[in-house]
């Protein structure tokens, strides 16, 4: 079965393309044939706007036209397509998902915050832990945070906050936001030890292949710090060049630096996984379910 997933995100626009197999032992496999990112960047418009420009809506529909081609070649047997936080917060996403909708054929949910922290936990991320201590996923996007905390394998707590990169990057992140989500963080970790994080999104996969650090093993919270710090004092240009970063990964990386390592005090965690999966992974878990259901 090959299952799609398209999340337009307030940085950039993903295509995760999967093949899934399941054996007769039981066991599934997820192959992933393709992922395309497209750096729309639609964030930047409506933090500081409250809108989609004109020359965003042009390109957002290009790259959904090139998606819907790429759906076809493929012979795709089911997708789902989801906006975050941009999408949520501009005063045109709605006519712009009908418009879309209208010239593609592709039908674009617009979900919520706490919709986006439940299709993260698809991902069953901290399943893929070898012991019970607790776990703090943290996903970090343009537009707003996504939280959730694992105890025993059991969700204790999730929230979106509207704290992302982009939002950092034009000023439209107040006080009384950071505090908020100090308080909510501190309330719920405060009673567990030894917190480990986990964390998804395009700045800490970067960082994390930055490090050479081997597949499956933590980053430190010093190492994080350290990055932040070396970064923060580096023009865009000099990251650019330094780390081979393409610009719109070049001035997000700080402030995300500045999300993960504040998250990460606040729980006393001095680790952080990174096993790159995100929001279009969860998507491809809930088609799987969805489609084992209609099986039935």
């Amino acid at each position: 079965m090959i299952l799609a997933a398209i999340d337009i995100g307030s940085n950039a626009a993903r295509l995760l393309i999967t093949e899934v197999i399941t054996y007769k032992d039981g066991t599934t496999d997820f192959t992933k044939l393709n992922l395309v990112r497209i750096p729309l960047r639609l964030g930047l418009d409506v933090f500081s706007q409250g809108h989609i420009s004109a020359e965003k809506e042009k390109q957002t529909l290009a790259t959904m036209k090139a998606f819907k081609l790429l759906l076809g070649v493929y012979k795709v047997n089911r997708y789902r397509v989801c906006a975050t936080s941009a999408m949520r917060d501009a005063k045109n996403g709605a006519e712009l998902v009908a418009r879309i909708k209208k010239q593609t054929g592709l039908n674009i949910e617009i979900i919520s915050g706490a919709e986006e922290a439940t299709l993260l936990y698809e991902t069953h991320i901290a399943e893929l832990m070898h012991d019970r201590r607790p776990y703090l996923y943290v996903d970090v996007g343009g537009g707003s945070t996504e939280v959730t905390l694992f105890s025993q394998n059991l969700v204790v707590f999730k929230e979106s906050f509207n704290i992302g990169t982009l939002r950092l990057l034009e000023n439209q992140v107040t006080e009384e936001q950071w505090e908020h989500m100090k308080w909510v963080i501190k309330k719920h970790t405060r009673p567990l030890e030894n917190m480990a994080t986990i964390g998804s999104g395009g700045n800490i996969n970067k960082i994390f292949s930055i490090s050479k650090r081997k597949e499956g093993k933590p980053l430190s919270l010093e190492l994080l710090k350290d990055y932040h710090k070396e970064l923060s004092s580096s023009t865009v240009e000099e990251r650019m060049h330094l780390y081979h970063l393409r610009r719109d990964r070049a001035d997000v990386i700080v402030p995300a630096l500045q999300l993960y390592t504040s998250i990460m005090r606040w729980a006393h965690s001095d680790i952080i996984y990174v096993p790159k999966i995100g929001l279009a992974d969860g998507l491809i878990r809930m088609l799987y379910k969805e489609q084992l259901n209609d099986s039935k």
